[in-house]
């Protein structure tokens, strides 16, 4: 099969809707990514087919039960899933950081080759990482546990923002949410051609009002 099939056969399986520009975006993202993987060691996946099976659809699981507009992906690796959402979501903001400088360069040439307006990557700790305007969405993708993902972040987001952390099984790691925290929903994910569990966590601040 090739990389334009599995992209749309994958969306259309998941029921996200996506432009000829976003899907030709995509792909060459993958492309990029491939190019750039076998110089750096971006990802442990090596395959461009694999690729949009476990980075492409695996980010674009999340994408129906996100919020606008200002999100921080952390600890972002090879730009997922913050850039494949900003991709999705042009009218949204995304902020990608990681503190491995060798994935951030990589991170920073693929806006500046696709052609994104709507994402900045920062090579920086999490802990040391200060903004002036607090973001309305974390997310992570198997960063670190949920618990230690929410403390580590908390002073980024929002008043009113909250956490959107992928994980595969979460159910061990509810129990390490800090007191004062909400797990607002576990969603389960499909992701065509993957066979492990996926799950979306949303957790939020104890008394937030969430829209």
């Amino acid at each position: 099969m090739s990389l334009d099939a599995a992209l749309r056969s994958g969306v259309a399986e998941m029921g996200i809707a996506m432009t000829q520009s976003q899907h030709e975006t995509l792909i060459s993202y993958i492309a990029l990514l491939h190019k750039w993987n076998k110089v750096y060691n971006l990802t442990a996946i090596r395959e461009p087919l694999e690729m949009i099976s476990h980075h492409i659809l695996d980010s674009l699981s999340v994408l129906p039960y996100l919020w606008p507009k200002n999100w921080l992906d952390v600890g972002c690796g090879a730009g997922l899933p913050g850039l494949v959402l900003a991709v999705m979501r042009p009218e949204w903001q995304f902020t990608l950081l990681d503190s491995n400088s060798k994935k951030t360069g990589f991170v920073q040439q693929a806006i500046i080759e696709l052609g994104l307006k709507n994402v900045s990557v920062h090579c920086a700790r999490v802990e040391e990482f200060m903004v002036e305007e607090r973001f309305d969405g974390i997310t992570s993708r198997a960063f670190t546990e949920l618990g230690d993902f929410i403390e580590m972040t908390q002073h980024l987001v929002a008043e009113q923002g909250r956490w959107a952390a992928m994980k595969g099984i979460a159910e061990k790691e509810l129990q390490t949410v800090p007191e004062g925290y909400l797990v607002d929903r576990v969603i389960s994910l499909h992701v065509p051609k993957i066979k492990a569990a996926r799950s979306l966590v949303v957790v939020s601040r104890n008394g937030a009002i969430n829209p």
